[in-house]
């Protein structure tokens, strides 16, 4: 058995792989656009906001008062919700029945929400990215002492200094690939088309068996049971919509480097909820696998 096939439980399938590229490959783009476009590169840009000042914005995106930041993006959770609820209750059975599977899909759900409300909400304090920002030296310029950037810009404050991830590039990335993970499987089984995920029995990588196979055994997904097509096309809005915003965010604000681990906390947290369950069963039949 060739390595790959051996370590196939937690690597990630082929259209797994293309859909992460996309998110590095959208902030190299976002950065690629902002160094040549004339406009992007002659404004004025404050270190401290990590954005052009409202006043020398390049564009209508650049400012964080556009329509779709104000409505979308800044309770871009919510609409994540919304999207997916109706999603997952419209396949597998009857609107009305809690399924196993649908039990599993809700814990997910609540899994990568707190994932996401820790990074960027609370944390047994401040959250994740505040803490961050403060132990890498940020703090709020005229108010010491407060530790969170929303309470600093609160009282007028100004969140200086300190590596800051980018809480948009964390929510958006998480927020679609959360959707992705979820409905990419669903829609390939509807179709009878293998989806390439392997499980295991912990890191017995050598019988690693598809993951359809434990699908069958259990309550799986029938090729003539597709979900509710406008569930689907709306979380297909929605991931279009949160990458048109990704794209945005990598071209007018925070640095390179700030883009890049507000993305990889968006990473550990999928990898976590959708790769570890692959290798560890006991987990596996607790939160399960979509489609499976």
């Amino acid at each position: 058995m060739r390595l790959r096939d051996q370590l196939a439980p937690v690597l990630p399938t082929s259209l797994e792989a293309f859909l992460f590229a996309v998110y590095p490959a959208t902030l190299l783009l976002g950065s690629i656009f902002a160094a040549l476009d004339p406009s992007s590169r002659s404004a004025p840009y404050d270190a401290n906001m990590r954005a052009h000042p409202p006043y020398a914005a390049p564009s209508f995106f650049a400012h964080k008062t556009n329509i779709f930041n104000a409505l979308f993006v800044k309770v871009g959770w919510l609409w994540t919700t919304v999207a997916f609820l109706p999603f997952l209750f419209t396949y597998g059975g009857p609107v009305y029945l809690l399924t196993p599977r649908r039990v599993q899909g809700l814990v997910r759900y609540v899994l990568i929400t707190a994932w996401w409300y820790a990074a960027t909400q609370w944390f047994f304090g401040p959250a994740l990215i505040d803490r961050i920002f403060v132990v890498t030296g940020g703090l709020c310029r005229t108010h010491e002492g407060v530790a969170t950037g929303a309470a600093c810009k609160a009282i007028g404050g100004v969140w200086v200094g300190g590596h800051d991830p980018s809480g948009h590039v964390f929510m958006l990335s998480l927020a679609s690939l959360f959707l992705w993970m979820e409905v990419l499987p669903v829609r390939l089984r509807c179709q009878g088309v293998d989806d390439e995920r392997y499980v295991s029995d912990g890191l017995d990588f050598a019988r690693a068996k598809r993951a359809e196979i434990e699908s069958q055994m259990l309550y799986g997904l029938q090729p003539n049971d597709p979900p509710a097509p406008v569930a689907f096309r709306v979380i297909l809005s929605l991931a279009g919509l949160w990458w048109w915003m990704l794209l945005m965010t990598a071209i007018y604000f925070h640095s390179w480097f700030e883009k890049l681990t507000g993305l990889l906390m968006a990473f550990s947290g999928i990898y976590v909820i959708y790769f570890v369950p692959r290798v560890v069963p006991k987990l596996r039949r607790r939160i399960g696998m979509p489609a499976v």
